[in-house]
């Protein structure tokens, strides 16, 4: 069964006005999900945020939103932990791996500062392999050339939010070193199996390609972590009881990790953005996939300096001949909607299932 596209656009509003490129940032919201957030608000200001109802729901939410991530990555819900971004889960693993500073982590430069800064103040030293201006394929050979006996972790994106670039992580993962995946420019813009895929840990992003609320999101913990990673940022949720001392019993398998108090609004918000994305269907990572091909082949058609390779995801950067700061506010006055990413200068363009090839000629021609 083909996609109904027209039905998809409909559901995002923000289509209507302009051509929305920057799901890398923010996906688009789904009109489901705002009218499931108003509610949930419309019922805490008419109901109050207590009673014998209110929590039992909150629960439920909760309940709702794990299943939903963990679909989206085929996990078990009981290896995900909920939290409120790629960040947060970064740094549940990278502090409860407890490294000290014989150990050293091997990561590349194509991270965002999301994976970056909790690797950062680590005592472990790290290691950055170069891979900015390397292609793909060159990826998994010389991550690999910089694993040694110290090596404690490989850190990496599944997708490089800078270069659109797909990393090599079931082939990291067969290295025989615990790999922590950053999935934010992943889940929901790329098929994602991580039982396939063999990572110990990959961060969900719930704002992004996933379309929910700000501040949402989730991490998996492969079923052999569940213990062994330490709790190194404890949280009411995560725990089944505890003494007047502070020590607890950790809530069974990932829950443990939880982060703390999540709106219920954009816990609402998340369940029916996930139950948006799961109704559109397998089919919907194929066309976006070539939709970002498509963008790839007219951008160089028409003369621009294009980054990203071919058959990679579903974002495409590339090199404008002014500064890309510059460029966006006057893209956004032309009802464009691109970044441009720091530091490297260039522009980036965020391809979803919903995106028209319109709104691909627009971008082109508004350049």
């Amino acid at each position: 069964m083909s996609l109904d596209v027209d039905r998809i656009r409909a559901a995002l509003p923000v289509l209507q006005r302009v051509a929305y490129l920057n799901t890398g940032t923010f996906g688009p919201l789904p009109r489901a999900t705002a009218e499931a957030m108003a509610a949930t608000e419309r019922m805490e200001l008419e109901e109050g945020r207590s009673g014998p109802q209110y929590f039992p729901h909150l629960r439920e939410l909760r309940d709702r939103a794990r299943a939903g991530l963990a679909a989206a990555v085929n996990a078990d819900p009981a290896s995900v932990a909920l939290t409120r971004a790629t960040t947060d889960g970064c740094n549940i693993v990278v502090a409860g791996l407890r490294l000290g500073p014989e150990d050293e982590v091997v990561t590349t430069d194509l991270e965002h500062y999301g994976l970056l800064g909790a690797l950062g103040v680590s005592p472990a030293r790290v290691r950055v392999v170069r891979l900015l201006d390397r292609p793909a394929a060159d990826a998994l050979d010389a991550i690999r050339a910089e694993v040694g006996p110290r090596t404690r972790l490989i850190a990496v994106s599944h997708v490089a939010w800078s270069t659109g670039q797909v990393l090599p992580i079931a082939e990291l993962a067969s290295l025989g070193v615990p790999v922590l995946v950053d999935g934010a420019q992943g889940a929901g813009a790329v098929p994602v199996d991580v039982q396939a895929l063999g990572c110990d840990f990959y961060t969900i992003s719930g704002q992004k390609w996933l379309l929910g609320p700000d501040a949402t999101g989730g991490l998996y913990v492969r079923p052999d972590w569940h213990e062994r990673l330490a709790v190194a940022a404890p949280s009411y949720y995560g725990q089944l009881g505890y003494e007047d001392d502070g020590t607890a019993t950790p809530a069974p398998g990932a829950l443990r990790f939880d982060a703390g108090t999540m709106a219920a609004p954009s816990l609402a918000g998340l369940v029916a953005s996930l139950e948006f994305g799961a109704a559109a269907g397998e089919e919907r990572f194929a066309r976006a996939a070539g939709l970002a091909d498509v963008l790839r082949e007219r951008l160089l058609a028409a003369g621009h300096e294009v980054v990203t390779e071919a058959g990679q995801a579903t974002l495409v950067s590339w090199r404008p001949p002014t500064p890309a700061a510059e460029l966006v506010p006057r893209l956004a006055e032309r009802g464009v909607i691109v970044r441009d990413l720091p530091r490297l200068g260039w522009l980036r363009a965020s391809v979803g299932f919903w995106t028209s090839e319109g709104e691909l000629d627009r971008l082109v021609e508004a350049l």
